[in-house]
Order: structure tokens, then C-alpha cells, then sequence
């Protein structure tokens, strides 16, 4: 079985990575695959970094990690990133693959308004996960519920942090860290 976990991933966290190997060792997968968004309908396109810059951040944060991997589908195929579409392109592109789509305790509240949603279950079986206390409400539309480790980490805040001139070390991996400073990113933009 392979785990998709998308997201914006801008930038990704020790949160999502925490949560990627709990479901990865959970569900017994043979390797989970990261899929960094290109640009997510219910976001309106509002991203911090390009999706290029994301995409290296996620290649940093899994580097070595066995059995993690960056899929690269949404951000090739550029324009808004369905889900659905997704799917159905992996499915075309590895048709003996068994694919567990992932989405986390916010998404799932979403879920409805996701392009073809109720396909979602014919492409993928469809895991959500909540964090520990705070578990993913139940939907049909969602084949299993599975708790992970609750991290309190957000993009968000990261993103405040670095534009506040704030340290985000020991929130992000070094590498991404440093990728950050390198390029850049989030820094509060003068007018």
C-alpha cells in the first residue's frame, strides 16, 4: 500500500512529519509519498513559497527517510491540484499500485466541497487521521479513522515566526531551516 499525504507543506514541519511515520507504521505501508499541492482550490491560491521552493523543502525534510518520498504529480501538472485528478493520474500512470489517501482532522471537515468527492473512495481507500484527543469526526465518506501524535505546529505560525525575525529551529528540519534562510522565504516584506 501507498500513503498519500498532500498538503500546501509551506512550509512542511516536524508536525507532518511526525504524523507521516505514525501512519506509515500504523497502516503498514510500503512507502508513503508526500504530495505538495500546486495550488489548493480551497486556498485560493495563497501560498508563502512557489510551489518549487516547497516541493525542495519536502525533498530536504524526507531525505534518508525510509520509505518517505516526494510525489511529484500536482505540482507537473500545474493549475489547481484535485485531488480526484490526482488519483486518477497515479492510477493510470501504476495501475497494480493500492493507494491509502491520507487527510488530516481539518481536511476531512472539507471533504464535502472537494471536486468528485464521493469518487475519492472508488481511487484510493481513504484514512483519516486525527491528532490524540482530538480525533477526525466520522463521515462516509472516509473509510477509516486513525489517531497520530499530537504536535501543536503549524505552517502558519512558522511563517509568522520567520517574518517576526523569530528562531524556527527545532520546528522544521535543519536542512528546510536553512533552505528558508537561503531563500528568503516568509521574511516580512517591506512596503
Amino acid at each position: 500500500m501507498i500513503g498519500l499525504l498532500g498538503g500546501s507543506f509551506d512550509p512542511v514541519h516536524h508536525g507532518h512529519l511526525i504524523a507521516g511515520q505514525a501512519l506509515f507504521e500504523q497502516l503498514g505501508l510500503s512507502e508513503l509519498r508526500f504530495v505538495p499541492a500546486f495550488d489548493q482550490p480551497l486556498k485560493g491560491g495563497r501560498h508563502g513559497a512557489v510551489a518549487a521552493d516547497r516541493v525542495a523543502m519536502v525533498e530536504l525534510a524526507v531525505q534518508g527517510a525510509r520509505g518517505f518520498a516526494v510525489e511529484r504529480v500536482e505540482v507537473e501538472r500545474a493549475g489547481r491540484s484535485y485531488t480526484v485528478e490526482t488519483l486518477r493520474q497515479l492510477r493510470a500512470r501504476e495501475p497494480g499500485a493500492r493507494f491509502v489517501l491520507l487527510i488530516g482532522r481539518d481536511a476531512v471537515r472539507d471533504l464535502p466541497q472537494w471536486r468528485e468527492a464521493a469518487m475519492l473512495r472508488e481511487l484510493a481507500e481513504v484514512v483519516a487521521f486525527g491528532r490524540a484527543g482530538r480525533p477526525a469526526e466520522p463521515t462516509p465518506l472516509v473509510d477509516r479513522r486513525v489517531d497520530v501524535p499530537a504536535v501543536d505546529i503549524s505552517s502558519t505560525e512558522i511563517r509568522r515566526r520567520v517574518a517576526a525575525g523569530l528562531s524556527i529551529r527545532y520546528w522544521v528540519p535543519d536542512a528546510v531551516e536553512r533552505f528558508i534562510t537561503e531563500r528568503g522565504l516568509y521574511r516580512k516584506t517591506e512596503a
